[in-house]
């Protein structure tokens, strides 16, 4: 039977959610092996066998010395395209022929070349919209706040994005997380019949949820605190609210395209942290809601992560969230830059503090069943399967 007999190679320029993945199929045997720029013993720490991995440290030496560089010097050179071409010729020439291929966006063209002319089917995991509609929007919104000086890390490079459409175009599948993903992919004239869409998972024993210890209406988003991610609208809706006893939690890190935005509201009761992904979870079960206001992404896992401890969503189909957070039950979706629709959402919850929390119990039993990396896990290999054997 081909359930005995598929092997699949991953190739991934980092970690990402390939290690997941990996692990999801050595439980079902079938992970041939894993290239990445992790060396083993960050590996093992991810519970993948060295046997079942083909490291290319060296890249990932070669980013660690670049992020301590000083800035001034980082900003003569981003060696973010320089970095994926190496990886991904270096990987090519650990490839092996096999029943499936599966490469990460951007770090995998000469590889799913390769393991095409091998005989192996082709895909390429990419997590985000398609590179056209992305770079659209983020330009939109850098015009819209007047933002003409750029953080060239903040930006794809524009060898980056060719290279992500040439291996769109040499695929033979793409998969990807998310029914707004996949509008975007349509959208680009990309057929439907290539495309997988399989949502990813949370790990449970990690997310869950503890005692909140104030009473205080508290707002937690989650991630870059970046234009992409609308922080602008959220943060707008919150001042024009005032709700009293309340406050927003900005979970990340501030992009230079923030910086100027977020010193409107300095007079509000914002406070901003970075927390280890590990340790997340205290921070959002001390929240009443998760707003992620985002423009443009994949399928955002904080979104998940946030349910799985007790708190109710509000976020827009653009979070990729909208097969996953059932309206009025567990949180609502909102549209895209829409100020008015954020604040009478989160208005609603404040006013409600009953259904707040009933819908954040809602949320949590949600994910329990269809979000776990098991689910996932079970989820892609069913469809490997389907694919191999239609040939």
């Amino acid at each position: 039977m081909i359930k005995n007999k598929m092997k699949v190679i991953i190739s991934v320029g980092g970690r990402w959610h390939a290690f997941d993945l990996a692990k999801q199929l050595i439980k079902r045997d079938a992970l041939k092996f894993i290239i990445t720029s992790y060396p083993k013993f960050a590996t093992r720490k991810y519970s993948l066998p060295d046997e079942k991995v083909k490291s290319l440290g060296v890249i990932g030496v070669l980013e660690r010395i670049y992020l301590k560089l000083p800035l001034i010097v980082k900003n003569l050179c981003n060696p973010q395209f320089y970095l994926a071409e190496i990886f991904d010729k270096l990987a090519s020439k650990y490839l092996e022929k096999t029943d499936i291929f599966v490469g990460w966006a951007t770090f995998s063209l000469h590889t799913l070349s390769k393991a095409k002319k091998m005989g192996s089917i082709v895909i390429l995991e990419h997590g985000s919209a398609h590179p056209n509609y992305a770079t659209r929007i983020i330009e939109e919104e850098y015009k819209k706040f007047g933002i003409t000086k750029r953080n060239p890390f903040e930006v794809p490079d524009p060898r980056v994005i060719e290279k992500l459409l040439k291996e769109i175009e040499e695929a033979d599948f793409i998969c990807i997380p998310s029914s707004f993903v996949k509008r975007t992919y349509l959208e680009n004239g990309v057929p439907e019949n290539k495309l997988i869409q399989v949502p990813y998972g949370i790990d449970l024993s990690v997310f869950k949820p503890v005692q909140k210890t104030d009473n205080k209406f508290r707002i937690i988003f989650a991630g870059g605190i970046d234009l992409e991610k609308g922080v602008q609208y959220l943060l707008e809706a919150f001042k024009e609210l005032k709700l009293p006893n309340s406050e927003i939690l900005l979970l990340g890190k501030v992009a230079s395209n923030m910086k100027n935005i977020l010193g409107k509201y300095k007079n509000l009761n914002i406070k901003i942290k970075f927390v280890p992904h590990f340790k997340i979870y205290k921070e959002y079960s001390q929240g009443s809601v998760f707003v992620l206001p985002s423009l443009t992404e994949g399928l955002s896992r904080a979104t998940i992560e946030a349910m799985a401890c007790g708190l109710p969503v509000i976020c827009t189909p653009n979070t990729g969230a909208e097969g996953i957070i059932r309206e009025g039950i567990d949180g609502f979706i909102v549209p895209i830059r829409n100020v008015e629709k954020l604040k009478e959402k989160i208005l609603y919850l404040y006013e409600n503090p009953e259904a707040c929390k009933q819908m954040g119990q809602n949320a949590m039993e949600r994910v329990k069943t269809g979000f776990t990396w098991d689910d996932y896990g079970e989820k892609i290999y069913n469809t490997y399967l389907k694919i191999l054997s239609k040939g």
